[in-house]
C-alpha cells in the first residue's frame, strides 16, 4: 500500500518522497518570506546586493559568506562617496538579506560584527546634521497654487484635482497613484476613499479615509471635474497624459506627482526647491495642527502608526501659542 500511495502521489503531482516534501516546504516558506517584503524593497535590496558583489570582485574578497571586516570596509567606502547614513544602512541590510536567503548568517549578526557596528556608528556621527525638511504646502499656499493654474485644458484640470485631493487626503504619493476609481465612493458629506495598501500596511488589510466637500480648496468638486472631463469611469484615478494632453489608461507615477507639485508651486511664485510630493501630505498635517485638530483626528486621515511624528506637527504649530514668556518678555 505504501508503494501504491507513492506512485499515485507522483502521478498526481504530489511529492513522492520525504526529501521532496521537505524541499517543497522550504520553497514555499521562502516564497512567503519574499512576499513579506514590499516589491520595491526587494528590488532595492537586489540592486544593493549587486553593488556589493561588484565591489567584492574589484577588491578580491568573497561576497558570500562575507567577512565582517570586508563589509565594514565597504560601508566606509560608501560613506566616503558621500552617501547618507540611511542609504549606507539600507545597503548593510541588503547584505544581511542576501545572506539569510542563502542560508548564511548575516555578517552584522555573526562573529566580528562589532567592527561593522562601530563603522556604522562613526558614519552616523560624522553626518549628524539635522535633516532637510521640505516645506509643507498648507491651505494658504495651496489656495495660491490652485489660483495660479489657469485654463480648462485637461492637464490644468487634472493638476488642480491632484493637488487639492492630495492635500485633503494626506496620502503618500505612492498611495495617490495606486488609487482606482472603484476605491472612491461618493457620499452626501464628501468622499470615502479606500486605501488598499500602503507603506504602513504591508499586509494589505486596507483602511478608509474621509474627504469632506471643503469650502476653500473644494477637493471633491475638483476631482469630480477631472473625472467628468477626462471620462475617467474605471481604472486608475489619476492618469498620465500623452503628448497631446489626452488621458491614457496608465496611472501617473509617484515621481510625476512630485514634478507636478514643484511646477505648480513655482508658477504660483514659490521656490520649487522647498517643495516635493510629500509637501501635500505635510501640508494637511500642518494646517490641521494649526486649526487645533487633535492628534487622534489627524491620525484618522494620515494613518500614522506612531504618534511621535504627528506630535512634531502639533509642537511646531503651537510654538508661540500660550508661550511661557508672553506676559513678561
Amino acid at each position: 500500500m505504501t508503494r501504491a500511495l507513492t506512485r499515485t502521489g507522483a502521478a498526481g503531482g504530489l511529492p513522492s518522497t520525504g526529501a521532496e516534501l521537505a524541499r517543497e516546504s522550504v520553497e514555499k516558506a521562502a516564497g512567503f518570506a519574499e512576499a513579506s517584503r514590499a516589491a520595491a524593497t526587494r528590488h532595492a535590496y537586489e540592486r544593493d546586493w549587486a553593488l556589493f558583489q561588484a565591489w567584492c570582485r574589484e577588491v578580491g574578497v568573497e561576497p558570500l559568506p562575507a567577512d565582517a571586516r570586508a563589509v565594514a570596509s565597504f560601508l566606509g567606502w560608501l560613506a566616503g562617496r558621500g552617501l547618507a547614513p540611511l542609504t549606507v544602512g539600507r545597503r548593510l541590510a541588503a547584505i544581511g538579506w542576501a545572506h539569510r536567503r542563502a542560508g548564511q548568517q548575516a555578517p552584522q549578526k555573526g562573529e566580528g560584527a562589532a567592527v561593522i557596528l562601530e563603522v556604522m556608528a562613526g558614519i552616523r556621527r560624522s553626518r549628524a546634521t539635522p535633516p532637510t525638511k521640505k516645506a509643507a504646502a498648507d491651505a494658504d499656499i495651496l489656495r495660491d497654487v490652485l489660483r495660479a493654474i489657469q485654463g480648462d485644458d485637461l492637464r490644468s484640470v487634472r493638476d488642480r484635482a491632484l493637488i487639492a485631493f492630495g492635500m485633503a487626503s494626506a496620502l503618500r504619493r505612492s498611495e495617490i497613484v495606486a488609487l482606482e476609481v472603484s476605491d472612491v465612493a461618493r457620499v452626501p458629506e464628501g468622499l470615502r476613499v479606500a486605501v488598499r495598501r500602503s507603506k504602513a500596511d504591508q499586509e494589505g488589510k486596507g483602511e478608509t479615509i474621509a474627504i469632506p466637500e471643503g469650502r476653500r480648496l473644494r477637493p471633491v468638486a475638483l476631482l469630480e471635474d477631472w473625472m467628468a472631463r477626462a471620462m475617467v469611469e474605471d481604472g486608475p484615478l489619476f492618469r498620465r497624459l500623452d503628448r497631446l494632453g489626452m488621458p491614457t489608461m496608465d496611472p501617473m507615477s509617484d515621481r510625476a506627482v512630485a514634478r507636478v507639485v514643484k511646477a505648480r508651486v513655482e508658477a504660483a511664485g514659490y521656490d520649487p526647491a522647498d517643495f516635493a510630493g510629500h509637501s501635500l501630505r505635510a501640508g494637511f498635517l500642518t494646517a490641521a495642527a494649526r486649526a487645533g485638530a487633535s492628534i487622534f483626528k489627524m491620525r484618522e486621515v494620515s494613518r500614522h502608526k506612531s504618534l511621535d511624528v504627528l506630535s512634531g506637527y502639533v509642537r511646531d504649530a503651537e510654538l508661540f501659542r500660550d508661550h511661557a514668556g508672553k506676559d513678561f518678555l
